[in-house]
């Protein structure tokens, strides 16, 4: 062998040459197509915060024409409405709140609940003020009902009630089933539209304050103590269940969205979640540490909470991250009703009642 060969030298194939050269042309493709791929993943995510735009809101107060304490809110639909709170006051919208008028007062008490069926069957829970009562065997607590819009309030007899409870809510089904609850583990139940009322033994004697039916037998009481009531045969029977972690949380209100998934709120920004109907539940962070006396979820994802100190926080993924909202005030809000994503209220202390505006940009609504 000559010493000018080179052993190592090989020649290439034309297989590989032929690879080179296709890989070659496949990188210059591939950089040619970067700037429209770039520019389809900064269109997208434009548009992701076209639809983020729309779907924010912010909340506005509106003119309720009183200091009253407003203790409950009810909207049949985006324009007809009602809200009441101390003294007996009780206004009422045609318009989703652009102007409220006080009616008459139907009570000198204080109403703690308001629901309409329709526009002409109603219902309030009213409180009387200890240093009120003249007997000692006088119930604190009373229902009154309207069958012509509130033009006219009778009062309800519920037979048995006892002296010393004080209700704090009422439910109602659309079958006609109705619930009201308060301090003691008090819950009376009706079957026929409020006409008459039996008291339920409950397995509980803690303050109940708020609660959920999602159909006439399927339903969840809360209350202090980490109360949560279940029931699935319309209050006949109650299971009593305490969070993990909850200790002594006193839970204010509940929101379910069906049979299975739902939330219950209560002191120092506690929130819970069930997707087992109410067997187990998992603690959620929501970044307050306020008072939630009230919560209203609009679907499995969407949903509201408020309470002290004009808080309010909101949510689309289920709560997994909840957002604190402005409000513009530090009064506490007790109630928050929506009747669809962008038609909400929230009432408070001195008069407060706040509507919820959905912004849409422009851009979205091309």
């Amino acid at each position: 062998m000559s010493i000018h060969e080179n052993p190592k030298r090989v020649r290439k194939s034309p297989h590989k040459a032929e690879n080179a050269s296709a890989e070659r042309s496949n990188r210059r493709t591939l950089i040619s197509q970067a700037p429209g791929r770039y520019l389809a993943i900064a269109i997208f995510l434009f548009c992701c915060s076209l639809q983020l735009s729309a779907q924010s809101g912010a909340w506005v107060r509106q003119r309720s024409g009183t200091l009253a304490w407003i203790h409950a809110v009810f909207f049949l639909n985006e324009n007809r409405g009602w809200a009441g709170g101390s003294r007996g006051t009780l206004l009422i919208t045609t318009d989703g709140g652009k102007t409220w008028q006080a009616t008459p007062p139907p009570t000198e008490d204080v109403i703690r609940d308001i629901y309409f069926s329709n526009e002409k069957l109603g219902w309030l829970v009213c409180e009387r003020n200890i240093y009120d009562l003249k007997t000692n065997d006088e119930p604190r607590s009373y229902l009154l009902t309207t069958t012509d819009g509130g033009a006219r309030w009778t009062r309800v007899d519920m037979r048995g009630i006892e002296t010393d409870d004080r209700l704090a809510r009422a439910l109602f089904s659309r079958g006609g089933r109705a619930w009201a609850f308060g301090e003691g583990g008090a819950v009376y139940a009706s079957r026929d539209r409020g006409a008459n009322w039996t008291r339920l033994s409950l397995p509980t004697r803690s303050v109940l304050l708020g609660g959920t039916f999602v159909d006439e037998d399927r339903g969840w009481l809360v209350g202090a103590g980490a109360t949560i009531l279940q029931t699935a045969d319309g209050g006949d029977t109650w299971h009593l269940s305490k969070p993990a972690g909850a200790n002594n949380a006193r839970f204010f209100s509940a929101s379910f969205v069906d049979n299975r998934v739902g939330w219950a709120v209560g002191s120092s920004g506690t929130v819970y979640r069930t997707i087992n109907g109410g067997r187990t539940w998992s603690a959620q962070v929501s970044g307050v540490t306020s008072d939630l006396f009230d919560v209203r979820f609009l679907d499995a994802v969407e949903g509201w909470a408020v309470g002290s100190e004009g808080t309010a926080i909101h949510t689309v993924d289920g709560g997994v991250r909840w957002s604190v909202e402005r409000t513009g005030i530090t009064h506490p809000l007790e109630r928050v009703f929506f009747v669809d994503r962008t038609h909400g209220w929230a009432v408070g202390f001195g008069g407060t009642i706040l509507a919820f505006i959905r912004e849409e940009s422009p851009q979205a609504s091309r």
